[in-house]
Protein backbone atom coordinates (compact mmCIF):
# COMPACT_ATOMS: atom_id res chain seq x y z
CA UNK A 1 0.00 0.00 0.00
CA UNK A 2 3.13 2.37 -0.16
CA UNK A 3 3.78 5.20 -2.89
CA UNK A 4 7.13 4.42 -5.26
CA UNK A 5 10.32 6.79 -3.62
CA UNK A 6 9.97 8.40 -6.13
CA UNK A 7 6.39 9.09 -5.74
CA UNK A 8 7.38 9.95 -2.02
CA UNK A 9 10.24 12.32 -3.07
CA UNK A 10 8.12 14.17 -6.24
CA UNK A 11 5.31 14.75 -3.00
CA UNK A 12 7.71 16.53 -0.92
CA UNK A 13 8.90 18.41 -3.81
CA UNK A 14 5.17 19.49 -4.51
CA UNK A 15 4.62 20.71 -1.22
CA UNK A 16 7.89 22.71 -0.96
CA UNK A 17 6.81 24.44 -4.05
CA UNK A 18 3.92 25.60 -2.59
CA UNK A 19 4.97 26.64 0.47
CA UNK A 20 5.04 30.33 1.17
CA UNK A 21 8.56 31.55 1.84
CA UNK A 22 9.24 32.64 5.66
CA UNK A 23 9.92 36.43 4.43
CA UNK A 24 6.37 35.89 3.12
CA UNK A 25 5.00 35.36 6.66
CA UNK A 26 7.32 37.51 8.57
CA UNK A 27 6.01 40.77 5.98
CA UNK A 28 2.27 39.12 7.33
CA UNK A 29 3.85 39.13 11.18
CA UNK A 30 4.87 42.39 10.79
CA UNK A 31 2.09 44.13 9.08
CA UNK A 32 -0.77 43.14 12.16
CA UNK A 33 1.78 43.35 14.54
CA UNK A 34 1.99 47.04 13.13
CA UNK A 35 -1.62 47.28 13.14
CA UNK A 36 -1.64 46.27 16.59
CA UNK A 37 0.70 48.82 18.12
CA UNK A 38 -1.32 51.51 16.09
CA UNK A 39 -4.55 50.01 17.86
CA UNK A 40 -2.82 50.47 21.37
CA UNK A 41 -1.17 54.03 21.07
CA UNK A 42 -2.35 56.32 23.83
CA UNK A 43 -4.86 58.63 21.38
CA UNK A 44 -6.50 55.19 19.95
CA UNK A 45 -10.22 55.66 19.93
CA UNK A 46 -10.64 51.77 20.89
CA UNK A 47 -7.40 51.59 23.84
CA UNK A 48 -9.71 51.85 27.02
CA UNK A 49 -11.81 48.36 25.26
CA UNK A 50 -8.88 46.32 25.31
CA UNK A 51 -7.86 45.79 21.45
CA UNK A 52 -6.41 42.45 20.21
CA UNK A 53 -5.08 42.16 16.73
CA UNK A 54 -4.22 38.53 15.77
CA UNK A 55 -3.95 36.12 12.32
CA UNK A 56 -6.36 33.74 11.72
CA UNK A 57 -7.07 31.34 8.82
CA UNK A 58 -4.58 29.33 6.72
CA UNK A 59 -1.46 31.48 7.87
CA UNK A 60 -1.73 30.56 11.26
CA UNK A 61 -2.13 27.19 10.55
CA UNK A 62 0.63 27.14 8.13
CA UNK A 63 -1.17 25.86 5.45
CA UNK A 64 -1.39 29.06 2.93
CA UNK A 65 -0.16 28.07 -0.64
CA UNK A 66 1.30 30.36 -3.22
CA UNK A 67 -1.09 32.12 -5.44
CA UNK A 68 -2.02 30.50 -8.78
CA UNK A 69 -0.62 33.13 -10.47
CA UNK A 70 2.29 36.14 -9.78
CA UNK A 71 -0.60 38.74 -10.19
CA UNK A 72 -2.47 37.17 -7.23
CA UNK A 73 -2.25 38.66 -3.82
CA UNK A 74 -2.32 36.88 -0.74
CA UNK A 75 -4.93 36.86 1.63
CA UNK A 76 -3.96 37.33 5.28
CA UNK A 77 -7.22 37.21 7.81
CA UNK A 78 -7.02 38.44 11.16
CA UNK A 79 -9.39 39.75 13.88
CA UNK A 80 -9.61 42.56 15.93
CA UNK A 81 -10.94 41.98 19.46
CA UNK A 82 -11.68 44.49 21.39
CA UNK A 83 -11.87 42.18 24.90
CA UNK A 84 -13.45 44.53 27.17
CA UNK A 85 -17.01 45.03 25.09
CA UNK A 86 -19.72 42.83 24.61
CA UNK A 87 -22.64 42.67 22.54
CA UNK A 88 -24.76 44.36 25.41
CA UNK A 89 -23.17 46.81 25.02
CA UNK A 90 -23.23 48.21 21.21
CA UNK A 91 -24.32 47.03 17.80
CA UNK A 92 -22.39 44.97 15.23
CA UNK A 93 -22.49 48.47 13.04
CA UNK A 94 -21.11 50.50 15.98
CA UNK A 95 -18.30 48.02 16.64
CA UNK A 96 -17.92 47.85 12.72
CA UNK A 97 -17.06 51.45 12.35
CA UNK A 98 -15.48 51.81 15.29
CA UNK A 99 -12.76 49.70 14.33
CA UNK A 100 -12.76 50.61 10.42
CA UNK A 101 -12.17 54.50 11.69
CA UNK A 102 -8.95 53.26 13.75
CA UNK A 103 -8.15 51.38 10.49
CA UNK A 104 -8.46 53.82 7.96
CA UNK A 105 -6.76 56.69 10.34
CA UNK A 106 -3.92 53.66 10.28
CA UNK A 107 -3.66 53.93 6.53
CA UNK A 108 -3.80 57.62 6.45
CA UNK A 109 -0.91 57.40 8.87
CA UNK A 110 1.64 55.06 7.34
CA UNK A 111 0.34 57.22 3.72
CA UNK A 112 -0.80 54.02 2.45
CA UNK A 113 -2.35 54.40 -1.53
CA UNK A 114 -5.03 52.23 -1.80
CA UNK A 115 -8.57 53.07 -0.09
CA UNK A 116 -9.40 50.95 3.30
CA UNK A 117 -12.46 48.80 1.40
CA UNK A 118 -15.49 47.25 3.58
CA UNK A 119 -16.55 43.57 3.13
CA UNK A 120 -19.15 41.61 4.44
CA UNK A 121 -17.64 40.63 7.98
CA UNK A 122 -14.29 42.66 7.65
CA UNK A 123 -11.95 45.45 6.66
CA UNK A 124 -9.49 45.59 3.80
CA UNK A 125 -6.41 46.67 3.82
CA UNK A 126 -4.36 46.74 0.77
CA UNK A 127 -0.65 47.35 0.87
CA UNK A 128 1.49 48.64 -1.96
CA UNK A 129 1.82 46.62 -5.11
CA UNK A 130 5.54 44.87 -3.86
CA UNK A 131 4.19 43.34 -0.95
CA UNK A 132 1.49 41.27 -2.60
CA UNK A 133 -0.99 40.91 -0.32
CA UNK A 134 -3.88 42.24 1.81
CA UNK A 135 -5.30 42.39 5.64
CA UNK A 136 -8.81 41.21 6.08
CA UNK A 137 -9.74 42.31 9.51
CA UNK A 138 -12.88 41.36 11.39
CA UNK A 139 -14.14 43.41 14.29
CA UNK A 140 -15.03 40.96 16.81
CA UNK A 141 -15.62 41.00 20.82
CA UNK A 142 -15.61 37.94 23.12
CA UNK A 143 -18.06 35.15 23.63
CA UNK A 144 -16.40 32.77 25.92
CA UNK A 145 -19.49 33.04 28.88
CA UNK A 146 -22.32 32.93 26.54
CA UNK A 147 -20.58 29.86 24.12
CA UNK A 148 -20.11 27.71 27.45
CA UNK A 149 -23.91 28.19 28.21
CA UNK A 150 -24.91 27.07 24.96
CA UNK A 151 -22.74 24.39 25.18
CA UNK A 152 -22.98 22.91 28.26
CA UNK A 153 -26.76 22.80 27.59
CA UNK A 154 -26.33 20.76 24.87
CA UNK A 155 -23.78 18.46 26.80
CA UNK A 156 -21.05 19.20 24.28
CA UNK A 157 -17.27 20.03 24.65
CA UNK A 158 -16.19 23.00 26.39
CA UNK A 159 -12.54 22.86 25.62
CA UNK A 160 -12.24 25.41 23.68
CA UNK A 161 -14.89 28.13 24.95
CA UNK A 162 -12.61 30.45 26.68
CA UNK A 163 -11.52 31.88 23.36
CA UNK A 164 -14.89 32.35 21.65
CA UNK A 165 -15.90 35.05 19.77
CA UNK A 166 -18.56 37.05 17.88
CA UNK A 167 -18.08 38.92 14.69
CA UNK A 168 -19.79 41.35 12.58
CA UNK A 169 -21.92 40.72 9.53
CA UNK A 170 -23.45 43.20 7.24
CA UNK A 171 -25.75 40.98 6.07
CA UNK A 172 -27.55 40.29 9.57
CA UNK A 173 -31.45 41.17 10.46
CA UNK A 174 -30.00 42.74 13.52
CA UNK A 175 -26.81 44.33 11.92
CA UNK A 176 -27.75 47.81 13.10
CA UNK A 177 -29.36 46.60 16.67
CA UNK A 178 -28.05 45.41 20.06
CA UNK A 179 -28.42 41.81 20.37
CA UNK A 180 -27.17 38.49 21.50
CA UNK A 181 -27.55 37.51 17.83
CA UNK A 182 -23.94 37.84 16.62
CA UNK A 183 -22.32 35.46 14.18
CA UNK A 184 -20.11 32.71 16.31
CA UNK A 185 -16.30 32.68 15.64
CA UNK A 186 -13.48 30.80 17.41
CA UNK A 187 -9.99 31.07 15.02
CA UNK A 188 -7.85 30.52 18.19
CA UNK A 189 -10.01 27.44 19.75
CA UNK A 190 -9.02 26.11 16.05
CA UNK A 191 -5.78 26.38 15.51
CA UNK A 192 -5.14 24.98 19.27
CA UNK A 193 -7.28 21.84 18.04
CA UNK A 194 -5.32 21.52 14.63
CA UNK A 195 -2.04 21.64 16.62
CA UNK A 196 -3.10 18.99 18.65
CA UNK A 197 -4.04 17.24 15.46
CA UNK A 198 -0.23 17.30 13.98
CA UNK A 199 0.68 15.82 17.46
CA UNK A 200 3.51 14.82 18.77
CA UNK A 201 5.14 15.50 15.09
CA UNK A 202 4.77 19.26 15.36
CA UNK A 203 6.88 19.06 18.59
CA UNK A 204 9.38 17.10 17.36
CA UNK A 205 10.06 18.84 14.16
CA UNK A 206 9.78 22.30 16.76
CA UNK A 207 12.10 21.40 19.06
CA UNK A 208 14.46 20.14 16.10
CA UNK A 209 14.65 23.64 14.44
CA UNK A 210 15.32 25.20 17.71
CA UNK A 211 18.32 22.82 18.24
CA UNK A 212 20.03 23.40 14.46
CA UNK A 213 19.20 27.69 15.40
CA UNK A 214 20.37 27.29 18.69
CA UNK A 215 17.26 28.77 19.73
CA UNK A 216 14.70 28.26 22.31
CA UNK A 217 11.40 26.09 21.24
CA UNK A 218 9.98 29.15 22.39
CA UNK A 219 11.56 31.60 20.05
CA UNK A 220 10.71 29.12 17.08
CA UNK A 221 7.44 30.63 15.48
CA UNK A 222 4.76 27.98 14.48
CA UNK A 223 4.89 28.67 10.73
CA UNK A 224 8.30 27.85 10.91
CA UNK A 225 7.56 24.12 11.52
CA UNK A 226 6.41 22.36 8.44
CA UNK A 227 4.10 19.05 9.53
CA UNK A 228 3.40 16.10 7.01
CA UNK A 229 -0.28 17.24 7.61
CA UNK A 230 0.39 21.04 6.75
CA UNK A 231 2.11 19.69 3.58
CA UNK A 232 -0.37 17.49 2.69
CA UNK A 233 -3.21 19.97 3.01
CA UNK A 234 -1.18 22.21 0.80
CA UNK A 235 -1.25 20.02 -2.08
CA UNK A 236 -5.24 18.89 -1.48
CA UNK A 237 -5.67 22.64 -1.75
CA UNK A 238 -4.06 23.43 -4.80
CA UNK A 239 -5.51 20.13 -6.32
CA UNK A 240 -8.81 21.51 -5.73
CA UNK A 241 -7.99 25.00 -7.37
CA UNK A 242 -7.01 23.42 -10.19
CA UNK A 243 -10.14 21.35 -10.76
CA UNK A 244 -12.37 24.67 -9.92
CA UNK A 245 -10.51 27.36 -11.77
CA UNK A 246 -14.11 28.16 -13.72
CA UNK A 247 -16.22 27.03 -11.11
CA UNK A 248 -14.96 28.89 -8.20
CA UNK A 249 -17.73 29.62 -5.86
CA UNK A 250 -18.75 25.25 -6.66
CA UNK A 251 -15.01 24.37 -4.78
CA UNK A 252 -14.49 23.03 -1.52
CA UNK A 253 -14.02 25.81 0.91
CA UNK A 254 -10.84 25.28 2.53
CA UNK A 255 -12.26 24.79 6.04
CA UNK A 256 -13.92 21.90 5.04
CA UNK A 257 -10.40 19.87 3.49
CA UNK A 258 -8.45 21.25 5.97
CA UNK A 259 -10.84 19.77 8.77
CA UNK A 260 -11.52 16.68 7.53
CA UNK A 261 -7.83 16.02 6.53
CA UNK A 262 -6.93 16.90 10.40
CA UNK A 263 -9.15 14.94 11.43
CA UNK A 264 -7.89 11.58 9.00
CA UNK A 265 -3.75 12.12 9.80
CA UNK A 266 -2.83 9.65 11.99
CA UNK A 267 0.62 10.98 13.24
CA UNK A 268 2.13 9.91 9.43
CA UNK A 269 6.18 10.92 9.41
CA UNK A 270 6.12 11.25 5.62
CA UNK A 271 4.05 14.18 3.47
CA UNK A 272 3.04 10.62 0.96
CA UNK A 273 1.83 8.63 3.79
CA UNK A 274 -0.10 11.13 5.27
CA UNK A 275 -1.71 12.16 1.96
CA UNK A 276 -2.64 8.63 0.78
CA UNK A 277 -4.37 8.19 4.86
CA UNK A 278 -6.25 11.21 4.39
CA UNK A 279 -7.33 10.94 0.90
CA UNK A 280 -8.54 6.89 2.19
CA UNK A 281 -10.32 8.42 5.41
CA UNK A 282 -11.71 11.99 5.41
CA UNK A 283 -14.89 11.39 4.49
CA UNK A 284 -15.53 9.01 7.27
CA UNK A 285 -15.79 12.25 9.16
CA UNK A 286 -18.80 13.58 7.68
CA UNK A 287 -21.90 13.03 9.52
CA UNK A 288 -25.38 12.64 8.43
CA UNK A 289 -28.60 13.81 9.71
CA UNK A 290 -31.17 12.49 7.52
CA UNK A 291 -30.03 13.92 3.86
CA UNK A 292 -28.58 16.78 5.89
CA UNK A 293 -24.24 16.32 5.73
CA UNK A 294 -22.63 17.77 8.98
CA UNK A 295 -18.79 18.86 8.93
CA UNK A 296 -18.61 20.33 12.63
CA UNK A 297 -16.34 23.29 13.62
CA UNK A 298 -14.21 21.43 16.42
CA UNK A 299 -13.66 24.99 18.03
CA UNK A 300 -17.67 25.01 18.03
CA UNK A 301 -19.70 22.53 17.20
CA UNK A 302 -22.76 23.60 17.15
CA UNK A 303 -21.61 25.45 13.93
CA UNK A 304 -21.54 23.19 10.70
CA UNK A 305 -19.47 23.86 7.66
CA UNK A 306 -21.22 22.34 5.09
CA UNK A 307 -24.84 23.92 6.56
CA UNK A 308 -24.65 25.74 2.91
CA UNK A 309 -24.86 22.82 0.76
CA UNK A 310 -28.81 21.95 1.19
CA UNK A 311 -29.37 25.47 -0.26
CA UNK A 312 -26.38 24.52 -2.76
CA UNK A 313 -26.18 21.30 -3.40
CA UNK A 314 -23.47 21.85 -6.41
CA UNK A 315 -21.30 22.52 -3.53
CA UNK A 316 -21.97 19.05 -1.92
CA UNK A 317 -21.89 17.34 -5.50
CA UNK A 318 -18.59 19.32 -6.30
CA UNK A 319 -17.03 18.34 -3.07
CA UNK A 320 -17.46 14.65 -3.68
CA UNK A 321 -16.20 15.11 -7.55
CA UNK A 322 -13.26 16.72 -6.20
CA UNK A 323 -12.43 13.74 -3.41
CA UNK A 324 -13.12 11.06 -6.39
CA UNK A 325 -10.79 12.85 -8.69
CA UNK A 326 -7.88 13.74 -5.84
CA UNK A 327 -8.10 9.69 -5.23
CA UNK A 328 -7.62 9.13 -9.34
CA UNK A 329 -4.65 11.33 -9.65
CA UNK A 330 -2.53 10.93 -6.56
CA UNK A 331 -3.27 6.85 -6.75
CA UNK A 332 -2.33 7.07 -10.13
CA UNK A 333 0.81 8.90 -9.02
CA UNK A 334 1.74 6.44 -6.18
CA UNK A 335 2.63 4.14 -8.72
CA UNK A 336 4.97 5.94 -11.15
CA UNK A 337 8.73 5.48 -10.97
CA UNK A 338 9.70 7.77 -14.17
CA UNK A 339 9.57 11.47 -13.43
CA UNK A 340 7.40 12.44 -16.98
CA UNK A 341 4.24 9.78 -16.22
CA UNK A 342 4.73 11.39 -12.35
CA UNK A 343 4.48 15.08 -14.18
CA UNK A 344 1.48 13.71 -16.08
CA UNK A 345 -0.43 12.26 -13.57
CA UNK A 346 -1.61 15.94 -11.47
CA UNK A 347 -0.73 18.69 -14.11
CA UNK A 348 -4.56 18.68 -15.21
CA UNK A 349 -5.17 19.72 -11.87
CA UNK A 350 -1.97 20.70 -10.34
CA UNK A 351 -0.95 22.96 -13.17
CA UNK A 352 2.86 24.94 -13.92
CA UNK A 353 3.20 23.93 -10.31
CA UNK A 354 4.39 19.92 -10.97
CA UNK A 355 6.93 20.90 -13.28
CA UNK A 356 8.72 22.99 -11.19
CA UNK A 357 8.41 19.84 -8.71
CA UNK A 358 10.18 17.86 -11.02
CA UNK A 359 12.74 20.29 -11.81
CA UNK A 360 13.38 20.74 -7.98
CA UNK A 361 14.05 16.65 -8.26
CA UNK A 362 16.84 17.44 -10.91
CA UNK A 363 17.55 15.30 -13.32
CA UNK A 364 16.78 11.18 -13.11
CA UNK A 365 20.42 9.51 -11.95
CA UNK A 366 21.70 8.16 -14.93
CA UNK A 367 18.74 9.28 -16.87
CA UNK A 368 20.61 9.15 -19.55
CA UNK A 369 21.84 5.79 -19.26
CA UNK A 370 19.45 3.90 -18.15
CA UNK A 371 17.21 1.46 -20.44
CA UNK A 372 12.98 1.69 -20.28
CA UNK A 373 11.51 0.31 -17.16
CA UNK A 374 11.34 -3.36 -17.94
CA UNK A 375 7.08 -4.28 -17.51
CA UNK A 376 7.53 -6.42 -14.27
CA UNK A 377 9.27 -3.39 -12.56
CA UNK A 378 5.86 -1.47 -13.55
CA UNK A 379 3.65 -4.09 -12.29
CA UNK A 380 5.23 -4.39 -8.89
CA UNK A 381 5.23 -0.67 -8.25
CA UNK A 382 1.55 -0.53 -9.47
CA UNK A 383 0.79 -3.32 -7.02
CA UNK A 384 1.46 -1.31 -4.26
CA UNK A 385 -0.21 1.38 -4.77
CA UNK A 386 -2.85 2.85 -2.60
CA UNK A 387 -6.18 1.22 -2.67
CA UNK A 388 -8.84 4.20 -2.48
CA UNK A 389 -12.55 3.70 -1.62
CA UNK A 390 -14.51 3.95 -5.32
CA UNK A 391 -15.77 7.06 -5.67
CA UNK A 392 -16.31 7.02 -9.51
CA UNK A 393 -19.81 7.07 -9.54
CA UNK A 394 -21.63 9.66 -7.53
CA UNK A 395 -24.48 8.04 -5.14
CA UNK A 396 -28.06 9.51 -5.26
CA UNK A 397 -27.91 9.52 -1.23
CA UNK A 398 -25.13 11.36 1.26
CA UNK A 399 -25.69 8.44 3.20
CA UNK A 400 -23.60 6.44 0.32
CA UNK A 401 -20.19 8.43 1.43
CA UNK A 402 -20.24 7.58 5.08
Amino acid sequence: MMPTKTAEDYLAALAEELTISETRYDEACRSYASLGAWLNRPDSDVLEYDPQIYVQGSFRLGTAIRPLSDEEEYDVDSVCVLRSLGTSELSQKQLKTLVGDEIKAYRRAQNMVKPVREGRRCWVLSYADGAMFHMDIVPAVPNAARQRLMLEARGLDLRWSDTAIVITDIRSPVYEYISDDWQRSNPKGYAEWFRLRMGAVFERRRRALAEAIKASVEDIPDYRVRTPLQSAIMILKRHRDGMFVNRYDERPISVIITTLAAHAYNGEEKIADALYSILTRMDQFIEHDGQRCIIRNPSDPLENFADKWPQHPERQRAFFQWLAQARIDFGELARQVDRRRLVESVQPRMGAVADRAAARLGPPPGSMLRPPTAPAAVGAAASSAPAFPNTRREPTSPKGFA
